[in-house]
């Protein structure tokens, strides 16, 4: 069902006034023309503002008509295209006056957002920058940003979908190993002979010493977990083969 079209202007602003004009602004015009169904809101917001233009009217109505056009679906490009349609039948000047209101509505000053940026928004640490020292160990693009480099050593480590990295083991004679927690989409843990853990934002992974795992996002998620180095004697991190394919299209 397409959404309903409520006005209460006429109302706030001449209710006292001229109740009559307020009721058939607000209940017949908005509640009644602009809810038939003939023809949509899209459609008739660009009717409205082609009106509005050709009359010279460039108040603030226009710019609530403007506004209304861009809530249902006017791209930037099509009311530049209206625009200049119109000014052909209703007169330049009209055009340049209605370009500068439909400039602040579509203030479009920044490029689309890539998926990393989009997927940068829903988490509260860094992504940071591609982290190719490691990018031998890894299948997929990843990414790594610092946390802390004192007291201890914490990373958020970003995974695209499908990325992870190969089975690795954190040796220690005594201590070491490794924690994970989830802080952004979806991933996966798994350690040698078992089956993998889903990791989800809060999950809280703990990894002993001298146990081969891996871990990275799910197909279809990025996914970014924290990563806490535990001290330990003797540490040092052995890279071995990669997820097959086979076994990593077993997950969701």
């Amino acid at each position: 069902m397409a959404e309903k079209v409520t006005q209460n202007a006429g109302k706030m602003q001449l209710g006292d006034f001229s109740p009559d004009f307020a009721h058939y602004n607000d209940d017949v015009l908005f509640g009644e023309n602009w809810n038939n169904q003939d023809i949509n809101i899209k459609t008739r917001s660009i009717i409205t503002i082609v009106s509005l233009m050709s009359m010279g009217i460039t108040d603030a109505s226009l710019t609530y008509h403007l506004q209304n056009a861009k809530n249902h679906g006017v791209t930037k490009e099509e009311i530049a295209a209206v625009i200049t349609h119109t000014a052909f039948y209703a007169g330049w000047p009209k055009a340049w006056a209605v370009f500068l209101l439909a400039k602040e509505v579509w203030n479009e000053k920044t490029m689309a957002l890539s998926e990393k940026d989009k997927y940068q928004q829903t988490i509260m640490f860094p992504i940071g920058s591609e982290n190719n020292a490691y990018a031998a160990y890894f299948v997929g693009k990843s990414y790594i940003a610092p946390i802390s480099t004192d007291q201890i050593k914490i990373y958020n480590v970003t995974f695209e979908p499908k990325s992870r990295n190969n089975w690795h083991i954190h040796h220690a004679q005594k201590g070491g190993g490794q924690m994970l927690i989830g802080v952004g989409g979806r991933g996966y843990y798994q350690e040698w002979g078992k089956e993998p853990i889903e990791v989800k934002e809060g999950t809280v992974i703990h990894i002993p010493a001298n146990i081969k795992h891996w871990h990275g996002a799910a197909p279809n998620s990025w996914f970014s977990h924290l990563a806490f180095e535990l001290e330990g004697i003797d540490t040092s991190n052995e890279w071995q083969e990669p997820v097959s394919d086979a076994e990593y299209k077993r997950l969701k």
